[in-house]
This record gives structure tokens, C-alpha cells and sequence, in this order.
């Protein structure tokens, strides 16, 4: 059982700071593309960034320049900073991973945490 447990939202003030942590656990054999997205009520959920196993990034252009993702392979875990934050990059966060185990490639995705952004 694969599972991916994200951490580390919370409220900030506009121009403050946060990151995120996503852990994946259960039967990997190899964690492929990361990713981060986030969802607002009533709107789709959109991709934040991503980073893939050779660790090329790709960012929306709403966070370029304020957010980095990064990956920690050793502890199967993906990380957001996010810096400057807006008031519109408050949201629900969710961690996307692509995995391998032994038997298959499959897609799994985190419970979320909230990100407010708020003075």
C-alpha cells in the first residue's frame, strides 16, 4: 500500500513564506514524476509544479520565479517552497506522485493541506 502524506500548510501573511513536505510511503520500488497542484472551491484542480526523476522542473507561470520544488530521493519525499506568497495562491495543496512497485505504474495522490494566505 502506497501512500503519500503531505505537511506544512497553514496561514501566512501576503509576502510570507511556507513549505511543503510530501513523504511517500508503502511498497516503491521507484517514484517517478512528483508533483504538486492546488484546487480552490468551485474551480479545477490545477498543477503548481513538477519535478521528474532526472529533477527537470517544470512550474504554471503564476508561481515562476516565487515557488521551487524540489525532491529528496533518498526519503522519497517532494518539497514546495514557496516564497511571496499572494493572496490568491491560497488553496488546498495536493502532492501527485507516478509510481513503480513491483508490479505496476500508477498515479497516487495525497489527502491535501491548506494553504490561507491572509493578512
Amino acid at each position: 500500500q502506497v501512500q503519500l502524506v503531505e505537511s506544512g500548510g497553514g496561514l501566512v501573511q501576503p509576502g510570507g513564506s511556507l513549505r511543503l513536505s510530501c513523504v511517500a510511503s508503502g511498497n516503491i520500488l521507484r517514484l517517478k514524476a512528483m508533483g504538486w497542484y492546488r484546487q480552490t472551491p468551485g474551480k479545477q484542480r490545477e498543477l503548481v509544479a513538477t519535478i521528474f526523476s532526472g529533477d527537470s522542473t517544470n512550474y504554471a507561470d503564476s508561481v515562476k520565479g516565487r515557488f521551487t520544488i524540489s525532491r529528496d530521493n533518498a526519503k522519497n519525499t517532494v518539497y514546495l517552497q514557496m516564497n511571496s506568497l499572494k493572496l490568491e495562491d491560497t488553496a488546498v495543496y495536493y502532492c501527485n506522485a507516478a509510481v513503480r512497485d513491483l508490479f505496476r505504474d500508477f498515479e497516487i495522490w495525497g489527502q491535501g493541506t491548506l494553504v490561507t494566505v491572509s493578512s
